[in-house]
């Protein structure tokens, strides 16, 4: 079975630094309205991007699989939290806007492209949150 290992490290303040087991190195704080700092990584938005991040690789991989040419990809997240009356939060939803440009292909099989990306995504599969997926699929001839 994979596992994946990150370690954590105070820096001080708000700021911290994660080094994941791939080597990746980063430093992150709490988002700015929570006393963190600016422009820096911060958990929520990890959180929206491993999605993103994971359901990009896993389109890629349907297309291969599919034998689609993709000619561009490019996708934003948006993550909507939800508060709690306990003053906690969760994410309800979390919408992925793929915007696709691809060859020589029909709509039907793009779209078991984003079915195939979906079911096979790791972290799709693994959060509570809503994943509503809303393409914008440009056919070039």
């Amino acid at each position: 079975m994979p596992t994946y290992k990150t370690t954590t490290v105070w820096k001080g303040g708000h700021l911290g630094e994660i080094t994941c087991s791939n080597g990746a190195r980063l430093e992150f704080s709490a988002p700015v309205a929570l006393y963190g700092q600016p422009d820096m990584l911060t958990p929520e938005d990890a959180f929206v991007g491993a999605l993103n991040m994971c359901f990009q690789l896993m389109f890629i991989w349907s297309i291969e699989k599919l034998k689609l040419e993709l000619i561009s990809y490019e996708c934003d997240a948006e993550g909507f939290v939800k508060e709690l009356l306990d003053r906690t939060s969760t994410f309800k939803k979390i919408v992925l806007r793929p915007k696709i440009e691809v060859r020589n292909c029909s709509e039907a099989k793009i779209t078991r492209a984003l079915t195939l990306a979906e079911k096979y995504s790791l972290i799709a599969q693994s959060i509570k949150a809503e994943v509503v997926i809303e393409p914008t699929i440009r056919f070039v001839e």
